[in-house]
């Protein structure tokens, strides 16, 4: 029954709030997607869950121990998970879209490089290459040596060549230049991955998890070149895919222009089942903290008129409204209307000299005593008498 009033009051805040909430949530699954960070959310998820059942059931010990965890646990994450925090932040940045660095937007250094990684391709020279975006990748690596230089072959296979003190690692291409050799990346916590995938693709899912830089794989024991970004792996055929890629990536092709109509089927479409589950999962949680949610109802009442003097007869208002704001928990106040609540004017002391009475919350009647007369308009009614 109460969830069926909690429904019937949903007002179009309520909307804008879920939709809201189903956006960040969505997106804050996808910045903490394959981290250790998105495991322990589910797991303070599943503790909130069960703090909400204890509270609501009554179970005062329950409550009283998750209330102090609760406080530790919130510290905990915050230290243990400094680095996702820090990114979620800046990837909340308004500003994140601005790029404030020059970059090259010339064309040749990325033919080069298609050119470069599919003949270590054939070689069975296995390689990994960054290609920096908008984060800088600096923080997520450890090791690596300053190198400088155009993305050439000759130089890329010089990095990579198994004889080389360097190719052990990735190379980071920063505006279009070599800035860097022997980094290590962030392995990937994604479990049930394919068995072909050796460490180089577990390293480059690892930084495109924690970052939207790109990274090219070349296979040492297949000679596959593959392009891993936003937490996924795929393969690139030819040296024209790489480069197609490449300049979409680096936004060096003018966009093509898209309607609207376009746009919202792809917000749509695009991981579908994703912000279907995180749409319900956001309702389900709405429906059961919106009962205890501080809420505001108007409606307006008849009122009923009581001990009137037989002498006396009432010319106007014959039918008296009065609108009532009151405030309460929804599940309490969401019920309110004038089938259950009462108003009562005695008009006992009524005379041609006494013909206006003020209406006070004591002379409305309500269902429960939990809820609180915010205004009551108008607060007091003029009668007109006709003596009888």
């Amino acid at each position: 029954m109460q969830f069926i009033e909690t429904l019937s009051s949903i007002r179009t805040q309520d909307i804008v709030d879920v939709f809201f909430l189903t956006i960040f949530t969505y997106h804050l699954y996808l910045w903490f997607r394959g981290t250790k960070a998105l495991k322990a959310l589910i797991g303070l998820l599943a503790l909130g869950v069960i703090f909400t059942i204890a509270q609501t059931w009554g179970l005062f010990l329950t409550t009283w121990v998750f209330q102090i965890l609760w406080q530790v646990l919130i510290i905990l994450l915050v230290v243990l998970f400094q680095p996702e925090i820090r990114q979620v932040l800046e990837k909340v940045n308004p500003f994140q879209s601005y790029d404030w660095r020059t970059s090259d937007h010339t064309t040749v250094w990325i033919n080069d490089l298609a050119r470069a990684c599919f003949q270590m391709g054939k070689q069975r020279m296995g390689a990994l290459v960054i290609i920096e975006r908008s984060d800088r990748v600096d923080e997520l690596l450890s090791g690596g040596v300053p190198v400088e230089g155009d993305p050439k072959p000759a130089l890329l296979l010089s990095i990579f060549n198994k004889y080389s003190p360097l190719h052990d690692g990735a190379a980071i291409l920063r505006n279009g230049k070599v800035v860097s050799a022997a980094n290590y990346l962030p392995l990937t916590d994604t479990e049930n991955l394919p068995q072909a995938w050796g460490t180089r693709h577990r390293a480059a899912l690892g930084l495109t998890e924690k970052s939207d830089a790109w990274v090219l794989i070349v296979s040492e024991e297949r000679g596959d070149v593959s392009l891993a970004r936003d937490g996924y792996i795929g393969g690139i055929e030819n040296p024209d895919g790489l480069k197609e890629i490449l300049h979409r990536a680096l936004c060096l092709d003018a966009p093509r222009k898209k309607g609207l109509l376009d746009y919202l089927r792809r917000m749509v479409t695009q991981r579908w089942a994703i912000k279907l589950g995180t749409f319900a999962l956001v309702s389900i949680v709405w429906l059961m903290f919106a009962g205890q949610q501080d809420f505001e109802v108007t409606f307006t009442v008849p009122v009923e008129i009581a001990h009137l003097p037989p002498h006396l007869k009432i010319i106007k208002p014959l039918k008296p409204m009065v609108s009532i704001t009151a405030r309460g928990l929804r599940k309490d106040a969401s019920v309110l209307s004038q089938h259950n609540v009462d108003i009562t004017l005695d008009l006992s002391t009524a005379s041609p000299q006494r013909y206006t009475f003020r209406i006070t919350p004591y002379h409305i009647t309500l269902p429960n005593n939990r809820i609180d007369i915010v205004k009551i308009k108008p607060d007091k009614i003029q009668f007109t008498f006709l003596p009888g």
